[in-house]
């Protein structure tokens, strides 16, 4: 009983540790505690019921669904699990995003196997507009944008990750490679280049002093017209040896240049056309897949409804009614945790089926009500073939002659000599076999 006591303790310690670290949004934290809580002590109800909401804000629906499931099985009434899952099964509209992003995030992994990351990081876009809480969305994508050198916008979505979960260890590893890659650097500006001095020279003009530049002369005004002339003279060879070609390049040019940027445009123009032809075949073929995802988040909701009749048929003992129901399950739509507890319970079930139901068949089989014996006995024989020493396989032969299903009763005769020759009921079936020969010679 101390053991038991210390166990309960640890799991109630490990609970309140998940709960303080989610209260600052820890939440990976919280998660790997709640989890440790669990290992020690499965049935605490506030540990999984709280692990169920810390994964719902991560934005693992799927995870958080198979947790309030397993929650409500455990304890029935008074459960805040119940709550949860109504809510959730009362929007269709949120399953449909539910089923909706994870159907694009695999197909977003799909695309980064086959190399394709620009098709990937629009996935994850997409993903990330209907469940803007997907931590792992926001770390592929942050990764695929490093991938590509744009460090800017993967700490951009590392910081929306880490606005959600602000422990995540993979998040503040990326957002740390993220910020040494995008170091600034050092620019040195240069130094103003130093003005030339002017040469001067000086004299006196009574008690003046004169400072004129040395490079300054007297002219005439004879020489300030020829001058004139002369200057405009270079001045209209310029402007016809010099500045005209140059302009008529700079109009050739620019002509040039404009039909470089016609062609651009034009072929631009070209490509978004493209591009809108694509997107108005993509938004198609989102409208047929938003027609099946409606049906296909019912189905999960329906799978996990009849994972929790499986358990209370099998918590009340009603062993073949759990047996029956467990064949409906579909195993892919469950998450990976519900999975894991579908195998659990079904080895349980499967140890005690073929008993209950060959039991029962066997009971009707001796009343002779072949007909429903049948059903039963080809369960059993299904699970097992020799059950009984062989007696399932002898029955059912039996039933389907009695119910005039010669081809199958020669079957399981002919099987019943096989497995067990020399006894008697060997010899029996050999003996039905011989009139069936018999009957169906001419």
């Amino acid at each position: 009983m101390n053991s038991y006591n210390k166990i309960i303790s640890m799991s109630n310690a490990l609970y309140n540790d998940g709960l303080e670290k989610a209260k600052v949004r820890d939440l990976s934290g919280a998660a790997q505690s709640l989890r440790k809580s669990l290992r020690y002590h499965k049935g605490n109800i506030p540990a999984r019921n709280l692990l169920g909401l810390v994964y719902f804000e991560m934005g693992e629906a799927v995870d958080a669904l198979s947790e309030w499931v397993i929650s409500r099985s455990l304890q029935p009434k008074g459960n805040l699990a119940e709550h949860y899952l109504e809510e959730i099964q009362s929007n269709r509209s949120r399953l449909g995003t539910i089923n909706q992003t994870i159907k694009k995030y695999n197909q977003a992994l799909q695309y980064c196997q086959q190399g394709s990351h620009d098709l990937a990081i629009i996935q994850l876009k997409k993903v990330l507009t209907i469940n803007p809480k997907l931590v792992k969305g926001y770390q592929l994508l942050a990764l695929l944008y490093m991938e590509a050198g744009k460090y800017g916008q993967a700490r951009k979505e590392l910081r929306a990750a880490a606005d959600i979960d602000a422990s995540n260890v993979v998040t503040l590893r990326y957002l740390r490679e993220a910020n040494l890659m995008m170091g600034e650097e050092n620019h040195s500006g240069k130094a103003p280049k130093k003005e030339k001095k002017r040469k001067a020279t000086s004299y006196k003009s009574g008690n003046d002093t004169i400072i004129q530049p040395t490079n300054i002369r007297d002219f005439t005004p004879l020489t300030i017209i020829l001058n004139l002339v002369l200057g405009v003279g270079i001045g209209m060879a310029i402007v016809w040896f010099l500045v005209l070609p140059a302009m008529r390049q700079d109009q050739v040019r620019d002509v040039k240049k404009a039909e470089v940027e016609a062609s651009d445009s034009l072929t631009e123009r070209n490509q978004e056309i493209k591009s809108l032809e694509g997107q108005i075949e993509k938004l198609e073929s989102q409208i047929e897949e938003m027609k099946k995802e409606s049906t296909d988040a019912q189905k999960v909701v329906d799978n996990y409804e009849t994972f929790l009749k499986v358990y209370e048929a099998y918590a009340q003992q009603n062993i073949q009614g759990a047996g029956d129901m467990m064949e409906e399950i579909d195993i892919n739509l469950l998450g990976a945790q519900a999975r894991a507890s579908f195998n659990t319970l079904k080895a349980q079930v499967d140890e005690q089926y073929t008993e209950v139901v060959y039991k029962q068949a066997d009971e009707l089989y001796k009343a002779q009500n072949f007909a429903e014996a049948l059903a039963g006995l080809e369960k059993v024989v299904a699970a097992e073939e020799d059950y009984n020493d062989g007696y399932a396989i002898y029955y059912l032969a039996n039933c389907y002659r009695e119910t005039g299903d010669i081809a199958n009763a020669q079957k399981y005769y002919q099987r019943m000599v096989e497995l067990h020759p020399g006894t008697q009921r060997a010899a029996r079936s050999q003996q039905y076999l011989n009139e069936f020969e018999q009957q169906s010679q001419p």
